[in-house]
């Protein structure tokens, strides 16, 4: 997945007001709800009590109520209530979850995913006017299938594969009839001409920014006048529009994780249809029905093929592409190079909020060298000699009945350090002030850190 993007994760219709709305995206569990105000809320859905998935709870009040224990968190992300300590608890700022910024544009909920920023420092949603500025009515439909996004994507990057793909299933004779076929024939030579059709002729690719714009025609080789036009426009992270005189259909596709994606497909009105149909609803109608039939039936065809794809996932190097391939290519090159450039801010932010490396101590006085090293020594023998003791006392502090242990741990583990400090300081002192004075440590000196060490 490409970070710092923003990424369609449901429908405006799929979050209601009366309970959350639990969904897996991005490689990560959430929950989706409104506010009291209206307001979307997406949140992480694992309570951080004992990892409850929050979208299967209830929403009470101005919260999401978990429905294992029934921690209450508000849109905020904090708890704010805790049944099992009552009204007047005081909560722990561990027990929040962390919230995503999430916008409702062109008729999808998005989930900003990357690195956190304030809201007024967040891009916006990116629409080509494509689609953004699209008069015609629509249907948008989602689904889920088990294969790789980026897979995904370059089926429909490219259209010459449609010959082959989608020639055999009874239902595509719909597609034949009323798509290509000849008013002459009366659409009944729509499947000879729809596979006729293969060679790609006239394409041309332009970029701007995050936007690619790639037109061709499909022609028959033999006969230049079957030809479709099609006019692909696909925006960064996984937005692709297909334009023909025949159909106009928006494909989003959302990572679920490494091995699902969530496709949404908005399909627009027929534009032969428009002039006949005076009904809206029945305008309406039409692309619903077309949702349906690429879900059931040419949908499924092109993940027949795209589950015996290896490897799973598209990336430099995967592919021999052939000049037909431009598309795919520039794709599979752009994404390479979106993803480089997230690795890098992100190491670069990383270092600028890493603390600065100390100082190099000075260079020690040639008199103080014994010093030094007695005090090490005591200081070696004082951390092997704590380590065993707390080791010790957590042993035993594991044998206290457990809505004591954090307590009982803590007081012992105290206790020990406590002694074994004072001795450890008395030696070190001893070491250090002999150094100082250029002479070796007294026998009495060596002889008291060593019954120290020995009694710890």
């Amino acid at each position: 997945m490409i970070p710092n993007q923003w990424y369609p994760i449901l429908l405006p219709e799929d979050v209601t007001d009366d309970k959350p709305t639990g969904v897996r995206r991005m490689g990560q569990d959430l929950v989706v709800w409104r506010d009291i105000d209206g307001n979307l809320v997406c949140q992480d859905a694992r309570c951080p009590h004992k990892g409850a998935n929050l979208g299967d709870g209830r929403l009470k009040g101005n919260s999401v109520e978990c429905r294992y224990h029934g921690f209450r968190y508000g849109p905020d992300g904090a708890c704010v209530a805790i049944p099992a300590l009552g009204s007047d608890a005081r909560i722990p700022a561990a027990l929040s979850i962390r919230n995503h910024p999430v916008r409702e544009v062109n008729g999808l909920i998005w989930m900003w995913w990357g690195e956190e920023r304030p809201e007024h420092e967040l891009p916006d949603v990116q629409i080509p006017p494509e689609v953004a500025d699209n008069p015609r009515l629509h249907a948008t439909m989602h689904w889920t299938r088990p294969v790789h996004y980026t897979r995904y994507i370059e089926s429909v990057l490219e259209f010459y594969h449609v010959t082959y793909v989608h020639r055999d299933h009874w239902f595509n004779y719909v597609d034949y009839l009323f798509l290509y076929g000849t008013l002459r024939k009366l659409g009944l030579d729509g499947r000879e001409r729809y596979l006729a059709a293969t060679k790609v002729e006239n394409s041309h690719l332009e970029t701007d920014g995050q936007t690619l714009r790639y037109s061709f025609d499909h022609v028959e080789e033999e006969d230049p006048t079957n030809a479709n036009h099609y006019d692909v426009t696909f925006t960064f992270p996984s937005m692709s529009h297909i334009v023909s005189k025949q159909f106009e259909v928006t494909a989003w596709f959302a990572p679920i994780d490494d091995e699902h994606t969530e496709i949404f497909l908005r399909w627009y009105e027929f534009p032969r249809l428009k002039g006949v149909l005076r009904s809206e609803k029945l305008r309406r109608l039409v692309p619903r029905l077309s949702l349906y039939m690429e879900k059931w039936v040419q949908d499924p065809q092109d993940v027949r093929v795209m589950l015996g794809q290896e490897p799973k996932v598209s990336a430099r190097g995967v592919s021999k592409f052939i000049p037909v391939d431009e598309l795919n290519a520039k794709y599979v090159s752009m994404r390479t190079r979106l993803l480089q450039e997230a690795a890098e801010a992100a190491e670069a932010a990383a270092r600028r909020e890493a603390p600065a490396e100390a100082e190099p101590a000075p260079e020690a006085e040639p008199g103080s060298a014994n010093g030094v090293a007695h005090a090490s020594a005591n200081g070696t023998a004082n951390g092997t000699a704590n380590g065993t003791a707390n080791g010790a006392a957590r042993r035993t502090a594991r044998t206290a009945p457990a809505a004591d242990n954090d307590r009982v741990l803590t007081r012992r583990a105290n206790g020990t350090r406590s002694a074994n400090g004072t001795a450890a300081n008395g030696a070190a002192a001893n070491g250090a002030t002999n150094g100082a004075a250029g002479v070796e440590p007294s026998a009495a000196d060596q002889s008291t850190a060593e019954a120290s060490t020995s009694a710890r």
